[in-house]
């Protein structure tokens, strides 16, 4: 039995629950793991909303014309197709891009509730069903920004949720929608027994564990879908380790869905001092004689997740958050001195530093132009 994530699973779909002590497990979670796993009772986002979106991801990956993606290829602004290793995680670490396939779809308009960039003809048909799964996913996301400001005794509580409200600005906010092939056929046998670390950087091998490169997410936070039966999500906890996160930890097994997966961003981490941690992950290939595999769980077939990026609206100005126990602990970690005036960056700023790192191609390409 694989060692797994030790991650908490909290309910937050009763409205007679005490909110108070609800805010204060979802901040302490956030704290010390990063993560959380959100029972998906069906309150928020349907069973069969999440079902219907896994099939479109099928439909889009497996069923849509090259071409047709190839027209909507990703842009700067962080919407349409990657291809196979068109975007790179972990730049330092992979000579390859990640071994995976993704669609990112922007928000949609306030206005008109119309997505605003081009889309695949063979699923035009979906958009009025991709642009209702992206509000609930706000709207959900707005409930979870509602219950860390009161966690975190922020003034006014509802600092986070103003700052991402589409009426006020646009951000960026992605619906993103992977697929990650089976596993490559085994490497020939090398000659020696034994390769060392050059040789496998040299070859490629190093990447071959990977479909996507170590990394943390960019915004405010993030809400994964998973489907039963596939692994492969890892996290690094603080001493190191990677451990597998399961689709399914103990007492929801039996669950409409596997519970919805939260995750701190980077820019909501930096927003509070480092005192929410924005955790290191990746998706790998465990094979069956595996240390990381976890039982029911498989990662030689296909995976397929759904995520959902929440961002601030992008001219938000990521001042100090006006909470006590935010100021204090960035004073006594050093993230911040009391002399001294941290750099103000607005959203935008802070998604494009990163947006640059991980699509090398798309800047690349630029640069070439240039």
């Amino acid at each position: 039995m694989a060692t797994v994530a030790k991650i908490p699973v909290i309910d937050i779909s009763h409205d007679s629950q005490d909110q108070a002590q609800v805010a204060k497990e979802l901040v302490e979670a956030a704290i010390e793991h990063g993560f959380i796993y959100i029972k998906n009772t069906g309150k928020d986002i349907p069973a069969e909303d999440v079902d219907a979106a896994f099939e479109l991801a099928k439909k889009l990956f497996k069923e849509t014309p090259v071409e047709e993606k190839q027209a909507c290829t990703i842009q700067k602004n962080n919407r349409g197709w990657s291809a196979m290793h068109y975007e790179t995680l972990d730049p330092k670490n992979q000579r390859v891009g990640d071994f995976k396939e993704a669609f990112n779809f922007g928000e949609p308009s306030p206005t008109t509730n119309q997505l605003q960039q081009p889309i695949p003809p063979s699923i035009a048909s979906s958009v009025p069903f991709i642009t209702n799964f992206h509000t609930q996913c706000h709207h959900l996301s707005l409930r979870l920004n509602t219950l860390l400001g009161i966690g975190l005794s922020v003034t006014p509580p509802d600092f986070f949720t103003s700052a991402h409200l589409r009426e006020n600005g646009a951000s960026g906010t992605i619906l993103r929608l992977l697929y990650y092939p089976p596993a490559p056929a085994p490497a020939p046998a090398q000659t020696s027994s034994i390769a060392s670390d050059e040789e496998k950087e040299e070859d490629g091998k190093g990447d071959r564990d990977v479909r996507a490169g170590a990394h943390s997410d960019y915004g405010s936070l993030t809400l994964l879908f998973r489907l039963k039966g596939q692994a492969g999500l890892e996290i690094q906890t603080r001493t190191g380790e990677w451990v597998p996160v399961p689709v399914c930890p103990p007492g929801t097994e039996n669950d409409p869905q596997p519970p919805i997966l939260v995750n701190i961003g980077d820019l909501l981490s930096y927003w509070t001092n480092g005192l929410l941690r924005s955790t290191v992950h990746r998706v790998v290939f465990p094979g069956a004689g595996n240390n990381n595999a976890v039982e029911g769980e498989s990662g030689q077939g296909e995976r397929y997740s759904i995520a959902y990026f929440c961002h601030p609206v992008g001219t938000t100005k990521l001042e100090p958050v006006p909470s006590e126990r935010v100021r204090k602990f960035g004073e006594e970690n050093g993230q911040v001195k009391k002399s001294e005036a941290r750099k103000m960056l607005t959203a935008d700023e802070h998604l494009m530093s990163r947006l640059q790192a991980s699509y090398l191609k798309l800047y690349e390409e630029e640069k070439k132009e240039e």
